[in-house]
């Protein structure tokens, strides 16, 4: 099977660009951006309530705790929030109601949570406008696991940070190329 396309930041602009002319552009531009830097997988995004993100005074977290029942492998597990994500998380938040912390972050057409398909089938939708015919609901997790390899971030706390139970899998995730190999071969 063939590994999803890692995005380089020209094709995270066309995307998050794009997202702006569709039916729902905050929520789409938020949905990419929660897959690209904080890693989560189509299953996990689809599952997140409010109430994993926001706090009872509506401030958005600087992490949360996803659930066995929201992640793979039945692990609980804490995701950790960057500025950038935290500032469009904010901005997001501005345009729904947060009242109930077990309302789905990101709702769908019907008012609830997304399924794990559906979820895949809209990163789908919006790659495949784009341009992108190699890209998948995984693109963004690779590419948030391939770019902190590429700033040092050491694989154990890649895979910490990924949820995976084995640094073998995520070393799996990391993208190389040929800059990064020329890059490499001058640090001698």
């Amino acid at each position: 099977m063939r590994q999803a396309q890692t995005l380089n930041e020209a094709q995270l602009r066309r995307v998050l660009h794009y997202t702006g002319s569709r039916r729902h552009p905050v929520r789409d531009r938020t949905i990419i951006m929660v897959s690209f830097y904080a890693g989560l997988r189509a299953k996990e995004i689809a599952a997140l309530s409010v109430g994993n993100v926001f706090d009872e005074a509506g401030a958005v977290r600087e992490q949360f705790i996803l659930s066995a029942a929201q992640s793979k492998g039945g692990q609980t597990r804490t995701v950790y929030l960057n500025q950038r994500l935290r500032r469009a998380l904010v901005d997001y938040g501005d345009t729904i109601k947060l009242v109930d912390p077990q309302q789905a972050l990101f709702a769908s057409q019907k008012g609830g949570h997304f399924s794990a398909n559906t979820m895949c089938q809209l990163f789908l939708d919006i790659y495949k406008a784009c341009g992108l015919k190699d890209a998948s609901s995984h693109s963004g997790r690779r590419t948030y696991i391939t770019r902190l390899a590429n700033k040092g971030v050491g694989v154990r706390l890649l895979a910490a940070l990924a949820g995976h139970a084995h640094i073998s899998t995520t070393q799996r995730y990391i993208d190389v190329n040929a800059e990064q190999l020329a890059n490499a071969v001058e640090l001698l």
